[in-house]
């Protein structure tokens, strides 16, 4: 399976589940849902976020939600998370070993459920391994060599 490219991968305000950026529409984004593999259009006036945008605030810096699907994976074994539906207790203690330094003030069980079921939908039907930016901004060891 394919790396996942988190710039690609959407979330779109009211709507269930992710969604894989697929062309720029006249008026909004063609895309298509993880799950079902449906396609649809999304206009300008929907709140769309993209995944690589997206960070959790901690007690020292924002931490990307790849790095944080990246711990998660590690955690499980690359296997599926508990359920958003699980004990609030339950869930921040499962957050609390996988971000031990996330901002109880800040970081709400409400996040941290949407997070859950990202990170299931990502284990499902797309990869937990992602693509990484440093890969396309890298400059070759020529380009390097002609620097020195």
């Amino acid at each position: 399976m394919e790396k996942t490219d988190l710039k690609k991968i959407l979330s779109v305000s009211g709507q269930h589940g992710l969604f894989l950026y697929l062309s720029q529409a006249r008026n909004g984004v063609i895309v298509e849902s993880l799950e079902t593999k449906q396609r649809t259009t999304f206009g300008t006036s929907a709140k769309i976020s993209s995944m690589a945008d997206i960070s959790v605030y901690t007690t020292t810096e924002d931490v990307s939600l790849k790095e944080i699907f990246t711990g998660m994976a590690q955690k499980l074994k690359n296997g599926p998370a508990m359920s958003s539906k699980e004990d609030p207790k339950k869930i921040k203690a499962f957050f609390k070993e996988v971000l031990s330094e996330y901002d109880e003030d800040r970081f709400y069980v409400s996040h941290m459920k949407k997070i859950l079921d990202w990170y299931n939908v990502l284990q499902k039907f797309a990869s937990l391994e992602f693509v990484e930016e440093e890969e396309e901004e890298t400059p070759s060891e020529e380009t390097s060599a002609e620097q020195a």
